[in-house]
């Protein structure tokens, strides 16, 4: 049976992860399910933790409707637990992780920054598939169709397993119970919202998140999402680019 971590970056009590391990253990993997004890969004693959004496904290949980799966809180951000994962801290190193599903698209360059992907892209980096996973629920969401976007990430699992270790995709699917499909789609120049700076005096800073005012490029994974698609992008964990230095 394959072995699956799950995790995300919206915390151990969030419902899209919830979903995604009910699809998983429908899927027939062996599942464990390690999240962040705490909202840890924007996270990246950073591997910061709340540790004492040099030590991580973690917590053993019981989750609703997943009683017979290991649950984990852990006081620390996706990448460090997709990290610590890989070396065999809650139970055997996973074949795949499946991170998510994220309150929220992760569209563009702009996925450098999401937990979500970080903790995707460590897997990875440690010799796992992975998947990242995201529902488009826009700024003010009436619904959620969560398991939709479940079942969609899921479904990829057999092409993936063909592919080699450390494959890692970005899967975003719109807040909807249907979709048109699936479609391979490059990464926008940015997402779909815009970090601004709203307030700025000697002592403190205050960010706020915007929708884009423009329309997205054409083939990518923002115009695809925009349009009723499930978005699927291949992705690099770390790579070099040659200077041509002498």
């Amino acid at each position: 049976m394959t072995r699956a971590l799950l995790t995300n970056d919206d915390g151990i009590s969030a419902p899209g992860l919830h979903a995604l391990a009910r699809a998983a253990r429908a899927s027939g993997l062996d599942i464990v399910i390690a999240a962040p004890a705490v909202q840890s969004s924007g996270a990246s693959a950073s591997i910061m933790a709340e540790d004492h004496d040099g030590r991580i904290a973690v917590e053993r949980r019981t989750l609703v409707g997943l009683e017979h799966v290991p649950a984990f809180a852990v006081k620390g951000g996706p990448g460090l637990i997709a990290l610590i994962a890989a070396h065999g801290a809650f139970g055997p190193p996973p074949e795949i992780v499946l991170s998510g599903v994220n309150h929220g698209a992760n569209v563009g360059r702009a996925i450098l920054h999401s937990g979500t992907v970080g903790a995707a892209l460590t897997g990875g980096l440690n010799g796992a598939r992975a998947v990242a996973v995201s529902l488009d629920v826009g700024m003010r969401p009436s619904e959620f169709h969560w398991d939709a976007a479940a079942d969609a990430a899921l479904g990829l699992l057999p092409d993936l397993l063909q592919r080699p270790p450390g494959t890692v995709i970005n899967v975003n699917a719109p807040n909807t119970a249907s979709n048109r499909g699936i479609r391979e789609s490059a990464l926008a120049p940015f997402g779909i919202v815009q970090t601004t700076l709203s307030e700025r005096d000697e002592h403190h800073i205050r960010l706020a998140v915007e929708d884009l005012p423009h329309t997205p490029e054409p083939g990518t994974d923002a115009a695809h999402l925009a349009d009723g698609w499930v978005t699927v992008t291949g992705l690099d964990s770390v790579s070099h680019v040659p200077l041509g230095l002498r």
